[in-house]
């Protein structure tokens, strides 16, 4: 099991690492599939952007980039994620900062077991599968 996080913006560090770690583990095994190499990078929001132009050719800010290098169950994946966008959406959803940056983690973890989120329907879905692992992390506490 490889779940690393790395920290492009200065000022920000999640606080629980290691529990973090066994929660993501959790929502893995809990689809019978294994933890590979997975590494996190917290950014901004310029950072996100120039990446998001550069690999995918989408000039829009985005709270996260999922790259995507499974194998069978072999879960592995690079996850870029702006703590600008998870802020400015925690306040615009009116939700604890801490709590929208779970929903983030986590959403690419399901994007890397599969889950979709480009139809009404696949977002709909993405959002259950996204609070029931919130309630694993919830019981982990």
């Amino acid at each position: 099991m490889a779940i690393s996080f790395s920290y492009q913006k200065d000022d920000f560090a999640l606080v629980e690492e290691a529990k973090i770690r066994q929660w993501i583990a959790a929502v893995v095994q809990g689809r019978q599939c294994r933890v590979g190499s997975i590494g996190y990078l917290f950014c901004d929001d310029a950072y996100l952007l120039e990446a998001n132009m550069k690999y995918l050719n989408h000039d829009t800010l985005t709270d996260i980039i999922t790259f995507d290098y499974v194998e069978g169950t072999l879960v592995s994946g690079d996850i870029m994620i702006s703590v600008d966008r998870v802020e400015e959406n925690a306040v615009d959803f009116g939700v604890p900062f801490e709590q929208e940056l779970h929903r983030v983690i986590i959403h690419g973890i399901l994007h890397l077991l599969g889950q979709g989120d480009k139809s009404e329907e696949e977002s709909k879905e993405m959002r259950c599968q996204e609070n029931e692992a919130l309630q694993i992390w919830d019981t982990m506490r």
